[in-house]
Parts: structure tokens; sequence; C-alpha cells
């Protein structure tokens, strides 16, 4: 898919999730809802799915694709490095990034995208793996950004 078909398919998916979380629903239905439609809109997308800052740690939140790993171990990976960057992180080859966590050996690259309050606090990340080497591009971080624009979430409550 060229650049322009991507961009195309982005702006389509950023419509249909404008009406889908207009639509009743918590926080956890809204992620769940724009994964699921990520991840099977978009060809090149392996693993789709968030992770959630609680109590210092990053825990898998809603997800499409194989089993996650759970927690992620701190400062250390792309996911951590979006947070500690605070923006988005396109790699090529995942195999290449300095403390890259493997949690499938199919991933070859990734992209991820910080998920703020309206505080502009990050609260958690978008995560997406790709099986192809060199997947993302600067038009999958401007498509995903935009349709990460479309969450307003305070804060993600995960204890009971």
């Amino acid at each position: 898919m060229n650049a322009k078909q991507k961009q195309g398919r982005y702006d389509r998916i950023h419509i249909q999730l404008q009406e889908l979380l207009a639509k009743p629903g918590n926080s956890l239905s809204q992620m769940a809802t724009l994964v699921a439609l990520l991840h099977h809109k978009m060809d090149h997308f392996f693993w789709t799915g968030f992770y959630f800052l609680d109590k210092g740690e990053l825990i898998a939140g809603p997800y499409q694709g194989p089993v996650a790993c759970q927690l992620l171990a701190k400062n250390t990976g792309v996911c951590w490095a979006a947070i500690t960057e605070k923006k988005s992180i396109v790699v090529p080859n995942v195999h290449e990034f300095p403390g890259h966590i493997a949690c499938d050996s199919r991933s070859n690259s990734e992209i991820v995208v910080p998920l703020k309050n309206s505080s502009g606090e990050i609260i958690g990340v978008l995560d997406v793996d790709s099986k192809d080497l060199a997947a993302f591009d600067d038009t999958d971080r401007q498509g995903l950004e935009k349709i990460m624009n479309l969450l307003h979430i305070e804060q993600i409550s995960l204890t009971a």
C-alpha cells in the first residue's frame, strides 16, 4: 500500500471511530473498539494494543493479536522510550533497538504512540507491531496520533 492509500485508510478509520466512540461506553470499551478496528483494517498490523501506566509499571490493556507481555520491564523497550521521550516512536527494525522487549519473535518493526489525558500527562501508550521490517512511517505516525486524539481519557482504573 502506498502512502496515499495508507493515508486514505487512516482517514476512513478516523471517521468510523468518530461515530463508534460517540456511542455509550467506558474508556476500556472505547480502547478495545479502537484496537479492534485498527488491527483488522490495517494489513501490516500484527499486534495492536494498549499498555497502561499503573503505579509506575506498564501493564497490558486491550489488544488484538498474539498473547502479550503482561508487564513491560521498567525503562526498557520502545513503549518506555515513547513515555520517556514524550513522543511517538517509529522503529524500522526492533532487533536493532537497544533493550527491545521481544514479546513475540515474529515482530520486526514497531510504532508506539503516547496516550495522554486532558492535562497532557502520559497515562499509557498505543503499541503496534508488524511482522514486516520498516512497516511503519510518518503516515502511520500522523494517522495514529490523529486517531488517538479521539480518546478523551482522564485515567485508567485497573483495580476493582
